[in-house]
């Protein structure tokens, strides 16, 4: 279990500039104070860092939109292109931004996924954030 001192350490630990990768998931939950901590980290990146990472033999596979997921290590998976909204930094990593986060869990749509949704929405009205 990674919690946000842990998640930023080990992100911190990557060798990618903020320009090329962001987080997403139950990574961007925890770093955004929605949840205490995350099983595995989810990011995005960009199609240089994707060509790259494909070229030093990453095992690679196609997502239903066509853009690769690369299994980086046993924990981290990186998405191809998949980002909704802007990024912010936080703890100096970029993350998706809270809109972008509930977007990306809409269009996923699972269960789990509405679930966080209702909790970043009662987090925020908690906070007066509409």
């Amino acid at each position: 279990m990674l919690d946000k001192i842990s998640l930023l350490r080990r992100l911190r630990e990557l060798p990618f500039s903020e320009k090329e990768y962001w987080v997403v998931a139950g990574g961007a939950m925890v770093l955004h104070g929605f949840r205490p901590y995350t099983r595995d980290i989810d990011l995005g990146c960009d199609t240089n860092l994707a060509d790259k990472l494909e070229r030093q033999g990453y095992a690679v596979s196609r997502c239903g939109d066509g853009n690769r997921k690369i299994t980086y290590s046993e924990n981290i998976e990186i998405f191809e292109n998949w980002i909704e909204d802007k990024t912010e930094i936080i703890g100096g990593v970029p993350v998706v931004s809270v809109d972008g986060l509930i977007k990306m869990k809409k269009k996923l749509g699972r269960e789990k996924d509405i679930e966080d949704i209702a909790m970043i929405e009662k987090a925020r009205k908690r906070e007066g954030a509409f």
